[in-house]
């Protein structure tokens, strides 16, 4: 079918190209959008008088879509979905999924804007890019995790998809290198000031009190044998 296009299509053309596509495609999503008009004679002689009218529209679209995609741009939505060990989810995230919590969040946002090349069937973080016009497409992320706080492991750069045992194995690895750090002993804390000096000087106190506990028991000792002799 040979079309007019109202407003630029992704590679089919610019606002005012004819172009032929397939019957259901025009059918489908061209016109019930009001992307295109069916090439008549009629319609050229209408698209002609309405240019300037339709090319005005587009550009105050297209700046209301950059002011949307400002704020947009960059951000990072969650969805909670049950998953296996290894992180393939039961079911899968898809457009609807996606325009649903972007919705939720704050910007209406329809799933057929959602430019997804295939539903998401892993845990982890996807960039997925959306159309807010056809010259606009700001970038947004979506974190797929079991939990909140699974998501935020993720969003640290934690890889979760990885066997739970091994997982465990490293926390408890982290865990036993911290108690083997604590029990070889610490450093002086910073708001102790030993000099040298001060060492030197209670090193020796610890060798003199143990000079004094030896001869103390020297003379234990002697005092001992007398008695034993007499």
């Amino acid at each position: 079918m040979e079309v007019i296009l109202l407003e630029r299509v992704g590679r089919l053309g610019q606002m005012g190209d004819t172009v032929n596509v397939k019957d259901g495609f025009a059918r489908n999503f061209l016109l019930p959008q009001g992307k295109a008009l069916r090439a008549t004679t009629a319609n050229k002689k209408r698209f002609e008088n309405e240019r300037a009218q339709l090319e005005a529209r587009n550009l105050e679209a297209k700046q209301e879509a950059e002011k949307l995609a400002e704020r947009i741009e960059g951000q990072t939505f969650i969805i909670i979905r049950q998953a296996g060990e290894t992180g393939h989810l039961y079911g899968s995230v898809a457009t609807r999924d996606i325009a649903e919590v972007v919705t939720e969040g704050g910007f209406s946002l329809d799933k057929r804007q959602v430019l997804l090349d295939r539903p998401i069937k892993m845990l982890g973080l996807k960039d997925v890019p959306i159309q807010l016009h056809p010259e606009v497409e700001p970038t947004i992320t979506i974190n797929v995790a079991r939990s909140e706080d699974e998501a935020e492991r993720q969003a640290r750069g934690e890889d979760v998809n990885r066997p739970l045992d091994e997982q465990e194995e490293e926390r408890r690895e982290a865990l036993e290198a911290a108690e083997e750090f604590f029990e070889e002993g610490t450093e002086l804390p910073e708001d102790v000031d030993t000099t040298e000096e001060e060492l030197a000087a209670e090193t020796a106190d610890v060798t003199e009190d143990q000079a004094d506990n030896e001869s103390d028991e020297d003379d234990s000792a002697e005092a001992s044998d007398e008695e034993e002799k007499s």
